[in-house]
Protein backbone atom coordinates (compact mmCIF):
# COMPACT_ATOMS: atom_id res chain seq x y z
CA UNK A 1 0.00 0.00 0.00
CA UNK A 2 1.43 3.35 -1.04
CA UNK A 3 1.84 6.37 1.19
CA UNK A 4 -1.10 8.09 -0.56
CA UNK A 5 -3.36 5.08 0.08
CA UNK A 6 -2.32 4.99 3.72
CA UNK A 7 -2.99 8.72 4.11
CA UNK A 8 -6.34 8.35 2.38
CA UNK A 9 -7.32 5.49 4.67
CA UNK A 10 -6.31 7.44 7.78
CA UNK A 11 -8.20 10.51 6.60
CA UNK A 12 -11.32 8.45 5.91
CA UNK A 13 -11.16 6.88 9.36
CA UNK A 14 -10.70 10.27 10.99
CA UNK A 15 -13.74 11.66 9.12
CA UNK A 16 -15.84 8.67 10.15
CA UNK A 17 -14.74 9.07 13.77
CA UNK A 18 -15.85 12.70 13.75
CA UNK A 19 -19.14 11.70 12.14
CA UNK A 20 -19.73 9.16 14.90
CA UNK A 21 -18.96 11.85 17.46
CA UNK A 22 -21.67 14.03 15.91
CA UNK A 23 -24.14 11.17 15.95
CA UNK A 24 -23.29 10.52 19.61
CA UNK A 25 -24.25 14.12 20.36
CA UNK A 26 -27.58 13.46 18.69
CA UNK A 27 -27.96 10.23 20.69
CA UNK A 28 -27.17 12.00 23.95
CA UNK A 29 -29.81 14.62 23.15
CA UNK A 30 -32.35 11.86 22.55
CA UNK A 31 -31.29 10.11 25.76
CA UNK A 32 -31.75 13.32 27.74
CA UNK A 33 -35.27 13.64 26.32
CA UNK A 34 -36.39 10.11 27.17
CA UNK A 35 -34.78 10.01 30.63
CA UNK A 36 -37.89 11.42 32.44
CA UNK A 37 -40.07 8.89 30.63
CA UNK A 38 -37.72 6.06 31.61
CA UNK A 39 -37.80 7.19 35.25
CA UNK A 40 -41.62 7.31 35.13
CA UNK A 41 -41.73 3.76 33.72
CA UNK A 42 -39.48 2.50 36.50
CA UNK A 43 -41.57 4.22 39.20
CA UNK A 44 -44.87 2.85 37.86
CA UNK A 45 -43.36 -0.63 37.47
CA UNK A 46 -42.13 -0.51 41.04
CA UNK A 47 -45.59 0.56 42.25
CA UNK A 48 -47.26 -2.25 40.33
CA UNK A 49 -44.98 -4.75 42.07
CA UNK A 50 -45.81 -3.37 45.51
CA UNK A 51 -42.63 -1.36 45.97
CA UNK A 52 -42.40 2.36 46.71
CA UNK A 53 -46.01 2.53 47.81
CA UNK A 54 -47.88 5.23 49.68
CA UNK A 55 -49.35 8.60 48.75
CA UNK A 56 -45.95 10.30 48.61
CA UNK A 57 -44.58 7.93 45.99
CA UNK A 58 -47.88 8.12 44.08
CA UNK A 59 -47.46 11.86 43.90
CA UNK A 60 -43.86 11.48 42.77
CA UNK A 61 -44.91 9.00 40.09
CA UNK A 62 -47.57 11.28 38.64
CA UNK A 63 -45.32 14.33 38.85
CA UNK A 64 -42.52 12.55 36.99
CA UNK A 65 -45.05 11.31 34.45
CA UNK A 66 -46.26 14.86 33.90
CA UNK A 67 -42.70 16.09 33.40
CA UNK A 68 -42.01 13.22 31.01
CA UNK A 69 -45.10 14.02 28.92
CA UNK A 70 -44.19 17.71 28.72
CA UNK A 71 -40.59 16.92 27.79
CA UNK A 72 -41.61 14.36 25.17
CA UNK A 73 -44.18 16.67 23.59
CA UNK A 74 -41.75 19.58 23.57
CA UNK A 75 -38.98 17.41 22.12
CA UNK A 76 -41.34 16.06 19.47
CA UNK A 77 -42.31 19.60 18.48
CA UNK A 78 -38.65 20.65 18.31
CA UNK A 79 -37.74 17.54 16.29
CA UNK A 80 -40.57 18.17 13.83
CA UNK A 81 -39.55 21.82 13.47
CA UNK A 82 -35.93 20.85 12.80
CA UNK A 83 -36.99 18.14 10.35
CA UNK A 84 -39.26 20.57 8.50
CA UNK A 85 -36.71 23.38 8.43
CA UNK A 86 -35.60 24.24 4.94
CA UNK A 87 -31.81 24.36 4.69
CA UNK A 88 -30.42 26.99 2.38
CA UNK A 89 -29.71 25.63 -1.09
CA UNK A 90 -27.15 27.42 -3.18
CA UNK A 91 -28.88 29.27 -6.04
CA UNK A 92 -27.67 27.55 -9.20
CA UNK A 93 -28.65 26.84 -12.78
CA UNK A 94 -29.46 23.13 -13.20
CA UNK A 95 -27.79 21.27 -16.05
CA UNK A 96 -29.83 18.35 -17.31
CA UNK A 97 -28.04 15.35 -18.76
CA UNK A 98 -29.72 15.76 -22.12
CA UNK A 99 -28.35 19.31 -22.24
CA UNK A 100 -24.77 18.27 -21.48
CA UNK A 101 -24.18 14.58 -22.27
CA UNK A 102 -20.46 15.11 -22.84
CA UNK A 103 -20.06 16.84 -19.47
CA UNK A 104 -21.90 14.06 -17.69
CA UNK A 105 -19.78 11.49 -19.51
CA UNK A 106 -16.58 13.30 -18.47
CA UNK A 107 -17.62 13.38 -14.81
CA UNK A 108 -18.74 9.75 -14.78
CA UNK A 109 -15.46 8.64 -16.35
CA UNK A 110 -13.65 10.69 -13.74
CA UNK A 111 -15.69 9.06 -10.95
CA UNK A 112 -14.92 5.60 -12.35
CA UNK A 113 -11.24 6.45 -12.45
CA UNK A 114 -11.37 7.61 -8.83
CA UNK A 115 -13.47 4.67 -7.69
CA UNK A 116 -16.24 6.84 -6.24
CA UNK A 117 -19.96 7.24 -6.97
CA UNK A 118 -20.86 9.70 -9.71
CA UNK A 119 -22.76 12.85 -8.68
CA UNK A 120 -26.52 12.60 -9.03
CA UNK A 121 -26.79 15.80 -11.09
CA UNK A 122 -24.90 18.93 -12.08
CA UNK A 123 -25.51 22.65 -11.81
CA UNK A 124 -23.74 25.89 -12.64
CA UNK A 125 -22.95 28.73 -10.26
CA UNK A 126 -22.00 32.27 -11.34
CA UNK A 127 -18.84 32.20 -9.26
CA UNK A 128 -15.29 30.88 -9.45
CA UNK A 129 -15.74 27.83 -7.27
CA UNK A 130 -16.91 24.21 -7.46
CA UNK A 131 -18.30 21.97 -4.76
CA UNK A 132 -20.58 19.06 -3.92
CA UNK A 133 -23.98 19.87 -2.42
CA UNK A 134 -26.34 17.38 -0.80
CA UNK A 135 -29.90 18.36 -1.63
CA UNK A 136 -31.67 15.39 -0.01
CA UNK A 137 -32.73 17.50 2.96
CA UNK A 138 -36.24 16.33 3.64
CA UNK A 139 -37.09 12.93 5.02
CA UNK A 140 -33.85 12.34 6.91
CA UNK A 141 -32.46 8.86 6.24
CA UNK A 142 -35.58 7.82 4.32
CA UNK A 143 -33.86 8.76 1.07
CA UNK A 144 -31.92 5.50 1.20
CA UNK A 145 -35.05 3.37 0.86
CA UNK A 146 -34.78 3.50 -2.91
CA UNK A 147 -32.27 0.65 -2.68
CA UNK A 148 -28.50 0.66 -2.67
CA UNK A 149 -26.41 -0.34 -5.59
CA UNK A 150 -22.73 -1.05 -6.03
CA UNK A 151 -20.80 1.42 -8.15
CA UNK A 152 -17.49 -0.05 -9.24
CA UNK A 153 -14.53 1.69 -10.77
CA UNK A 154 -10.75 1.67 -10.57
CA UNK A 155 -10.79 -1.69 -8.75
CA UNK A 156 -12.82 -0.27 -5.82
CA UNK A 157 -16.46 -0.58 -4.87
CA UNK A 158 -18.62 2.09 -3.28
CA UNK A 159 -22.06 1.40 -1.87
CA UNK A 160 -24.39 4.28 -2.63
CA UNK A 161 -28.00 5.09 -3.30
CA UNK A 162 -28.02 6.99 -6.58
CA UNK A 163 -30.83 9.30 -5.58
CA UNK A 164 -28.91 10.47 -2.51
CA UNK A 165 -25.61 11.26 -4.25
CA UNK A 166 -24.69 14.95 -4.03
CA UNK A 167 -25.03 17.46 -6.84
CA UNK A 168 -21.84 18.68 -8.49
CA UNK A 169 -21.88 22.49 -8.68
CA UNK A 170 -19.40 23.92 -11.22
CA UNK A 171 -18.31 27.53 -11.49
CA UNK A 172 -19.50 28.75 -14.87
CA UNK A 173 -16.39 30.91 -15.54
CA UNK A 174 -14.34 27.70 -15.36
CA UNK A 175 -16.38 26.13 -18.15
CA UNK A 176 -15.80 29.04 -20.51
CA UNK A 177 -12.17 29.82 -19.70
CA UNK A 178 -10.71 26.38 -19.05
CA UNK A 179 -9.96 23.72 -21.58
CA UNK A 180 -11.59 20.28 -21.22
CA UNK A 181 -8.48 18.61 -19.77
CA UNK A 182 -7.99 21.48 -17.31
CA UNK A 183 -11.60 21.25 -16.11
CA UNK A 184 -11.25 17.52 -15.53
CA UNK A 185 -8.11 18.10 -13.48
CA UNK A 186 -9.77 20.82 -11.39
CA UNK A 187 -12.89 18.74 -10.77
CA UNK A 188 -10.98 15.59 -9.75
CA UNK A 189 -10.66 16.43 -6.01
CA UNK A 190 -14.25 17.70 -5.96
CA UNK A 191 -15.71 14.55 -7.51
CA UNK A 192 -13.54 12.46 -5.20
CA UNK A 193 -15.60 13.82 -2.32
CA UNK A 194 -18.58 11.70 -3.34
CA UNK A 195 -16.80 8.74 -1.78
CA UNK A 196 -17.09 10.21 1.70
CA UNK A 197 -20.58 11.53 0.97
CA UNK A 198 -21.72 7.96 0.31
CA UNK A 199 -20.67 6.78 3.77
CA UNK A 200 -23.87 6.40 5.85
CA UNK A 201 -22.38 7.83 9.05
CA UNK A 202 -20.97 10.91 7.34
CA UNK A 203 -24.21 11.44 5.40
CA UNK A 204 -26.31 11.15 8.57
CA UNK A 205 -24.00 13.51 10.47
CA UNK A 206 -24.21 16.08 7.70
CA UNK A 207 -28.01 15.90 7.61
CA UNK A 208 -28.09 16.38 11.38
CA UNK A 209 -25.92 19.49 11.24
CA UNK A 210 -27.77 20.93 8.24
CA UNK A 211 -31.10 20.50 10.00
CA UNK A 212 -29.81 22.35 13.06
CA UNK A 213 -28.39 25.13 10.91
CA UNK A 214 -31.70 25.50 9.07
CA UNK A 215 -33.62 25.67 12.36
CA UNK A 216 -31.33 28.45 13.59
CA UNK A 217 -31.86 30.36 10.35
CA UNK A 218 -35.63 29.98 10.64
CA UNK A 219 -35.56 31.29 14.19
CA UNK A 220 -33.62 34.35 13.07
CA UNK A 221 -36.11 35.22 10.32
CA UNK A 222 -38.23 38.30 11.18
CA UNK A 223 -41.94 38.85 10.75
CA UNK A 224 -43.47 36.46 13.29
CA UNK A 225 -45.90 37.35 16.03
CA UNK A 226 -45.40 36.59 19.71
CA UNK A 227 -47.53 33.43 19.77
CA UNK A 228 -45.93 31.93 16.69
CA UNK A 229 -42.49 33.32 17.40
CA UNK A 230 -42.06 31.86 20.89
CA UNK A 231 -41.96 28.17 19.81
CA UNK A 232 -39.68 29.00 16.89
CA UNK A 233 -37.38 30.95 19.17
CA UNK A 234 -37.20 28.04 21.59
CA UNK A 235 -36.43 25.65 18.74
CA UNK A 236 -33.69 27.98 17.56
CA UNK A 237 -32.23 28.11 21.06
CA UNK A 238 -32.10 24.30 21.25
CA UNK A 239 -30.58 24.10 17.77
CA UNK A 240 -27.92 26.68 18.64
CA UNK A 241 -27.08 24.75 21.80
CA UNK A 242 -26.59 21.56 19.79
CA UNK A 243 -24.65 23.38 17.07
CA UNK A 244 -22.17 24.71 19.62
CA UNK A 245 -21.56 21.15 20.75
CA UNK A 246 -21.18 20.01 17.13
CA UNK A 247 -19.03 22.84 15.79
CA UNK A 248 -15.59 21.39 16.41
CA UNK A 249 -16.48 17.87 15.28
CA UNK A 250 -18.26 19.11 12.14
CA UNK A 251 -15.36 21.34 11.09
CA UNK A 252 -12.82 18.58 11.66
CA UNK A 253 -14.98 16.07 9.79
CA UNK A 254 -15.19 18.32 6.74
CA UNK A 255 -11.46 18.98 6.88
CA UNK A 256 -10.74 15.25 6.92
CA UNK A 257 -13.21 14.66 4.08
CA UNK A 258 -11.50 17.32 1.96
CA UNK A 259 -8.06 15.92 2.73
CA UNK A 260 -9.18 12.41 1.84
CA UNK A 261 -10.66 13.57 -1.46
CA UNK A 262 -7.53 15.51 -2.31
CA UNK A 263 -5.29 12.50 -1.65
CA UNK A 264 -7.53 10.20 -3.68
CA UNK A 265 -7.41 12.61 -6.63
CA UNK A 266 -3.64 12.95 -6.67
CA UNK A 267 -3.27 10.10 -9.09
CA UNK A 268 -5.54 11.76 -11.66
CA UNK A 269 -3.98 14.36 -13.99
CA UNK A 270 -1.67 15.51 -11.22
CA UNK A 271 0.78 17.41 -13.42
CA UNK A 272 -2.04 19.04 -15.38
CA UNK A 273 -3.82 19.97 -12.14
CA UNK A 274 -0.88 22.14 -11.09
CA UNK A 275 -1.10 24.09 -14.34
CA UNK A 276 -4.89 24.25 -14.12
CA UNK A 277 -4.68 25.87 -10.69
CA UNK A 278 -2.94 28.82 -12.36
CA UNK A 279 -5.99 29.17 -14.58
CA UNK A 280 -8.21 29.11 -11.48
CA UNK A 281 -6.37 32.12 -10.07
CA UNK A 282 -6.54 33.91 -13.40
CA UNK A 283 -10.27 33.19 -13.64
CA UNK A 284 -10.83 34.71 -10.19
CA UNK A 285 -9.03 37.89 -11.22
CA UNK A 286 -10.82 38.27 -14.53
CA UNK A 287 -14.25 37.42 -13.11
CA UNK A 288 -13.86 39.99 -10.34
CA UNK A 289 -12.84 42.71 -12.79
CA UNK A 290 -15.67 41.83 -15.16
CA UNK A 291 -18.29 42.03 -12.41
CA UNK A 292 -17.07 45.22 -10.74
CA UNK A 293 -15.99 47.21 -13.80
CA UNK A 294 -18.32 45.97 -16.52
CA UNK A 295 -21.41 44.26 -15.11
CA UNK A 296 -22.06 46.58 -12.16
CA UNK A 297 -22.56 49.75 -14.26
CA UNK A 298 -25.03 47.85 -16.42
CA UNK A 299 -26.94 46.46 -13.45
CA UNK A 300 -27.27 49.95 -12.01
CA UNK A 301 -28.80 51.08 -15.32
CA UNK A 302 -31.41 48.30 -15.22
CA UNK A 303 -29.58 46.20 -17.79
CA UNK A 304 -27.96 42.82 -17.24
CA UNK A 305 -25.26 41.59 -19.62
CA UNK A 306 -26.54 38.31 -21.00
CA UNK A 307 -23.15 36.77 -21.84
CA UNK A 308 -21.00 37.23 -18.75
CA UNK A 309 -19.18 33.94 -19.20
CA UNK A 310 -18.27 34.78 -22.78
CA UNK A 311 -17.20 38.18 -21.50
CA UNK A 312 -14.83 36.66 -18.95
CA UNK A 313 -13.00 34.94 -21.81
CA UNK A 314 -12.52 38.31 -23.50
CA UNK A 315 -11.46 39.89 -20.20
CA UNK A 316 -8.94 37.16 -19.43
CA UNK A 317 -7.60 37.21 -22.96
CA UNK A 318 -7.07 40.94 -22.64
CA UNK A 319 -5.43 40.42 -19.25
CA UNK A 320 -3.14 37.82 -20.79
CA UNK A 321 -2.20 40.28 -23.51
CA UNK A 322 -1.43 43.12 -21.09
CA UNK A 323 0.23 41.18 -18.29
CA UNK A 324 3.63 39.78 -19.15
CA UNK A 325 3.23 37.23 -16.35
CA UNK A 326 0.34 35.75 -18.30
CA UNK A 327 2.29 35.25 -21.52
CA UNK A 328 1.34 32.00 -23.17
CA UNK A 329 -2.09 31.69 -21.60
CA UNK A 330 -3.83 32.99 -24.70
CA UNK A 331 -2.26 30.21 -26.78
CA UNK A 332 -4.47 27.76 -24.90
CA UNK A 333 -7.49 29.19 -26.67
CA UNK A 334 -6.80 26.95 -29.64
CA UNK A 335 -7.70 23.93 -27.54
CA UNK A 336 -11.29 22.78 -26.99
CA UNK A 337 -13.03 24.92 -24.35
CA UNK A 338 -14.96 23.15 -21.63
CA UNK A 339 -18.17 24.99 -22.56
CA UNK A 340 -18.26 22.82 -25.69
CA UNK A 341 -19.38 20.05 -23.35
CA UNK A 342 -22.76 21.82 -23.18
CA UNK A 343 -25.30 21.39 -25.97
CA UNK A 344 -26.44 25.04 -25.76
CA UNK A 345 -23.69 27.08 -24.10
CA UNK A 346 -25.39 30.35 -25.04
CA UNK A 347 -28.57 29.48 -23.16
CA UNK A 348 -26.56 28.35 -20.13
CA UNK A 349 -24.53 31.56 -20.23
CA UNK A 350 -27.68 33.67 -20.30
CA UNK A 351 -29.21 31.79 -17.36
CA UNK A 352 -26.09 32.09 -15.19
CA UNK A 353 -25.72 35.75 -16.18
CA UNK A 354 -29.22 36.51 -14.94
CA UNK A 355 -28.55 34.58 -11.74
CA UNK A 356 -25.32 36.55 -11.22
CA UNK A 357 -27.23 39.82 -11.59
CA UNK A 358 -29.75 38.69 -8.99
CA UNK A 359 -27.17 37.38 -6.55
CA UNK A 360 -24.73 40.26 -6.66
CA UNK A 361 -27.07 43.16 -7.33
CA UNK A 362 -30.67 42.10 -6.84
CA UNK A 363 -33.38 41.92 -9.46
CA UNK A 364 -36.39 39.96 -10.66
CA UNK A 365 -36.23 36.48 -12.11
CA UNK A 366 -37.36 37.57 -15.55
CA UNK A 367 -36.78 40.50 -17.88
CA UNK A 368 -39.06 43.50 -17.98
CA UNK A 369 -39.14 47.16 -19.05
CA UNK A 370 -36.72 48.21 -16.29
CA UNK A 371 -34.69 44.99 -16.22
CA UNK A 372 -33.64 43.97 -19.70
CA UNK A 373 -30.71 41.93 -21.10
CA UNK A 374 -28.01 43.67 -23.11
CA UNK A 375 -25.62 42.13 -25.62
CA UNK A 376 -21.98 43.11 -25.68
CA UNK A 377 -22.45 44.81 -29.06
CA UNK A 378 -25.13 47.05 -27.55
CA UNK A 379 -23.28 47.70 -24.29
CA UNK A 380 -21.48 50.92 -25.34
CA UNK A 381 -24.66 52.59 -26.55
CA UNK A 382 -27.17 51.28 -23.99
CA UNK A 383 -24.95 51.35 -20.91
CA UNK A 384 -21.83 53.48 -21.36
CA UNK A 385 -23.39 56.41 -23.20
CA UNK A 386 -26.49 56.36 -21.02
CA UNK A 387 -24.35 56.22 -17.85
CA UNK A 388 -22.30 59.25 -18.91
CA UNK A 389 -25.33 61.34 -19.82
CA UNK A 390 -27.19 60.39 -16.64
CA UNK A 391 -24.23 61.48 -14.51
CA UNK A 392 -23.74 64.66 -16.53
CA UNK A 393 -27.41 65.54 -16.06
CA UNK A 394 -27.11 64.95 -12.32
CA UNK A 395 -24.06 67.22 -12.19
CA UNK A 396 -25.97 70.07 -13.84
CA UNK A 397 -28.99 69.56 -11.57
CA UNK A 398 -26.75 69.99 -8.54
CA UNK A 399 -25.20 73.10 -10.08
CA UNK A 400 -28.70 74.48 -10.67
CA UNK A 401 -29.64 73.78 -7.05
CA UNK A 402 -26.50 75.61 -5.89
CA UNK A 403 -27.42 78.64 -8.02
CA UNK A 404 -24.34 78.39 -10.25
CA UNK A 405 -24.87 80.68 -13.27
CA UNK A 406 -24.65 79.23 -16.79
CA UNK A 407 -21.50 79.77 -18.87
CA UNK A 408 -23.50 81.40 -21.66
CA UNK A 409 -25.95 84.16 -20.82
CA UNK A 410 -27.38 83.96 -24.34
CA UNK A 411 -28.84 80.50 -23.81
CA UNK A 412 -28.82 79.66 -20.09
CA UNK A 413 -30.81 76.45 -20.54
CA UNK A 414 -28.08 74.77 -22.63
CA UNK A 415 -25.73 72.56 -20.54
CA UNK A 416 -22.06 72.99 -21.43
CA UNK A 417 -18.73 71.71 -20.17
CA UNK A 418 -17.54 75.29 -19.82
CA UNK A 419 -19.99 75.89 -16.96
CA UNK A 420 -18.52 73.00 -14.98
CA UNK A 421 -14.92 74.01 -15.60
CA UNK A 422 -15.52 77.67 -14.75
CA UNK A 423 -17.20 76.75 -11.48
CA UNK A 424 -14.47 74.35 -10.37
CA UNK A 425 -11.58 76.57 -11.45
CA UNK A 426 -12.96 79.87 -10.15
CA UNK A 427 -11.24 81.45 -7.13
CA UNK A 428 -12.90 80.89 -3.79
CA UNK A 429 -15.28 78.30 -5.22
CA UNK A 430 -16.55 75.69 -2.63
CA UNK A 431 -15.58 72.50 -4.39
CA UNK A 432 -16.43 70.57 -1.23
CA UNK A 433 -20.00 71.88 -1.48
CA UNK A 434 -20.39 70.52 -5.01
CA UNK A 435 -18.93 67.14 -3.98
CA UNK A 436 -21.36 66.93 -1.06
CA UNK A 437 -24.24 67.83 -3.34
CA UNK A 438 -23.26 65.10 -5.82
CA UNK A 439 -23.00 62.54 -3.01
CA UNK A 440 -26.43 63.49 -1.69
CA UNK A 441 -27.96 63.36 -5.17
CA UNK A 442 -26.51 59.90 -5.80
CA UNK A 443 -27.91 58.68 -2.47
CA UNK A 444 -31.34 60.08 -3.31
CA UNK A 445 -31.37 58.49 -6.75
CA UNK A 446 -30.30 55.15 -5.32
CA UNK A 447 -33.03 55.33 -2.69
CA UNK A 448 -35.66 56.11 -5.34
CA UNK A 449 -34.58 53.21 -7.56
CA UNK A 450 -37.26 50.49 -7.47
CA UNK A 451 -36.09 47.41 -5.60
CA UNK A 452 -37.84 44.17 -6.56
CA UNK A 453 -39.47 42.56 -3.56
CA UNK A 454 -39.89 38.87 -2.87
CA UNK A 455 -43.46 38.92 -4.17
CA UNK A 456 -42.31 40.20 -7.55
CA UNK A 457 -39.51 37.63 -7.74
CA UNK A 458 -41.75 34.74 -6.70
CA UNK A 459 -44.48 35.75 -9.13
CA UNK A 460 -41.97 35.71 -11.96
CA UNK A 461 -40.53 32.30 -11.13
CA UNK A 462 -43.59 30.59 -9.69
CA UNK A 463 -44.56 30.50 -6.02
CA UNK A 464 -42.22 28.40 -3.95
CA UNK A 465 -39.95 27.49 -6.88
CA UNK A 466 -37.45 30.30 -6.67
CA UNK A 467 -34.25 29.22 -4.89
CA UNK A 468 -33.58 32.83 -3.90
CA UNK A 469 -36.73 32.89 -1.74
CA UNK A 470 -34.68 31.39 1.09
CA UNK A 471 -32.15 34.19 0.89
CA UNK A 472 -34.62 37.08 0.71
CA UNK A 473 -34.87 39.97 -1.77
CA UNK A 474 -31.54 41.64 -0.96
CA UNK A 475 -28.32 40.97 -2.89
CA UNK A 476 -26.11 38.36 -1.30
CA UNK A 477 -22.97 39.77 0.28
CA UNK A 478 -20.70 37.23 -1.40
CA UNK A 479 -18.07 39.90 -1.79
CA UNK A 480 -18.19 43.72 -1.95
CA UNK A 481 -18.65 44.61 -5.61
CA UNK A 482 -17.46 48.14 -5.02
CA UNK A 483 -16.30 49.96 -1.87
CA UNK A 484 -18.17 53.12 -0.86
CA UNK A 485 -17.00 56.16 -2.82
CA UNK A 486 -16.26 59.55 -1.30
CA UNK A 487 -17.91 62.74 -2.48
CA UNK A 488 -14.71 63.80 -4.25
CA UNK A 489 -14.50 60.49 -6.11
CA UNK A 490 -18.14 60.79 -7.17
CA UNK A 491 -17.56 64.36 -8.32
CA UNK A 492 -14.53 63.27 -10.38
CA UNK A 493 -16.63 60.51 -12.00
CA UNK A 494 -19.37 62.99 -12.90
CA UNK A 495 -16.94 65.54 -14.33
CA UNK A 496 -15.28 62.80 -16.39
CA UNK A 497 -18.72 61.74 -17.63
CA UNK A 498 -19.44 65.33 -18.68
CA UNK A 499 -16.12 65.47 -20.54
CA UNK A 500 -16.92 62.19 -22.32
CA UNK A 501 -20.35 63.48 -23.35
CA UNK A 502 -18.75 66.63 -24.75
CA UNK A 503 -16.16 64.55 -26.61
CA UNK A 504 -18.87 62.39 -28.17
CA UNK A 505 -21.07 65.35 -29.15
CA UNK A 506 -18.39 67.78 -30.36
CA UNK A 507 -15.27 65.80 -31.29
CA UNK A 508 -16.57 62.62 -32.93
CA UNK A 509 -15.53 60.35 -30.07
CA UNK A 510 -17.56 57.23 -29.22
CA UNK A 511 -18.46 55.24 -26.13
CA UNK A 512 -16.67 51.92 -25.86
CA UNK A 513 -16.07 48.92 -23.64
CA UNK A 514 -12.80 47.89 -22.06
CA UNK A 515 -13.04 44.32 -20.83
CA UNK A 516 -10.96 45.02 -17.73
CA UNK A 517 -11.82 48.63 -16.91
CA UNK A 518 -15.40 48.91 -18.11
CA UNK A 519 -16.75 52.05 -19.84
CA UNK A 520 -14.14 53.61 -22.11
CA UNK A 521 -13.88 56.65 -24.38
CA UNK A 522 -12.78 55.88 -27.92
CA UNK A 523 -11.08 58.61 -29.98
CA UNK A 524 -10.33 57.64 -33.57
CA UNK A 525 -11.05 54.05 -32.57
CA UNK A 526 -8.44 54.03 -29.79
CA UNK A 527 -9.17 54.03 -26.08
CA UNK A 528 -8.14 57.20 -24.20
CA UNK A 529 -7.13 56.12 -20.71
CA UNK A 530 -5.43 59.41 -19.79
CA UNK A 531 -8.49 61.42 -18.74
CA UNK A 532 -8.44 60.65 -15.01
CA UNK A 533 -5.33 62.69 -14.16
CA UNK A 534 -6.43 66.05 -15.67
CA UNK A 535 -9.93 65.63 -14.20
CA UNK A 536 -8.45 65.09 -10.72
CA UNK A 537 -6.29 68.20 -11.15
CA UNK A 538 -9.44 70.21 -11.79
CA UNK A 539 -11.54 68.63 -9.03
CA UNK A 540 -8.94 68.44 -6.26
CA UNK A 541 -6.67 71.41 -7.06
CA UNK A 542 -8.92 73.71 -9.08
CA UNK A 543 -6.33 73.66 -11.89
CA UNK A 544 -8.05 73.54 -15.31
CA UNK A 545 -4.91 73.75 -17.44
CA UNK A 546 -4.18 69.99 -17.75
CA UNK A 547 -7.78 69.32 -18.74
CA UNK A 548 -7.81 72.24 -21.22
CA UNK A 549 -4.71 70.79 -22.86
CA UNK A 550 -6.36 67.37 -23.06
CA UNK A 551 -9.53 68.85 -24.57
CA UNK A 552 -7.52 70.78 -27.14
CA UNK A 553 -5.64 67.63 -28.14
CA UNK A 554 -8.86 65.68 -28.64
CA UNK A 555 -10.68 68.61 -30.25
CA UNK A 556 -13.48 69.03 -27.70
CA UNK A 557 -15.45 72.32 -27.70
CA UNK A 558 -16.32 73.32 -24.12
CA UNK A 559 -18.82 75.97 -25.19
CA UNK A 560 -20.93 73.67 -27.34
CA UNK A 561 -24.16 72.22 -25.90
CA UNK A 562 -24.18 68.65 -24.63
CA UNK A 563 -27.13 66.29 -24.93
CA UNK A 564 -28.32 64.95 -21.57
CA UNK A 565 -30.92 62.36 -20.61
Amino acid sequence: MSGIDVGEELGARAAQARALALLRIRSRAVAAVITPAAVAVVLFAAGAQGHLGGPVWDGVRWAVLGVAVVVLLTAAAVAVAIARARPAVSPTVPVAEEGAPDLYRLVRDLADRLGVPAPSAMALTPDCDSWLEDRTHRGGDRGRRGGDRTHRGGGKAALVAKDTAPVLVIGSPFLWWMRVAELRAVLAPVVAGTGSAAHPDIAAARRFVRGLDAAVADAAAPGRGVLRGAPVTFTGWVARLLLRACREHAAEMERCVAATASMRAQGVDYALRIAAQEQVGLAYAGWDRLLTRVALPAWRMGRWPSRLDAGVVSALTELSRRDRLADGFASRLGERPACDLLEEPGAADEATSLLAARLFHGGPAESGPDWAPVDWQQYPEEVVDRKWRTEAARLHRVLDAMGVPPASAADPAVPTLARVMEHLSGPGTPGEELAAGIGAAVARDDARAPAPGPAQQTAAAGAGSDPLDVWGPDPLPLFPLQPPRTGTELLADHVAAMVCCAAVDTAGAAPGLDWLDGPALLVDGERRADLATPVLSLVEDGDPDPLRSWLAEVGVRCDKPVRLV
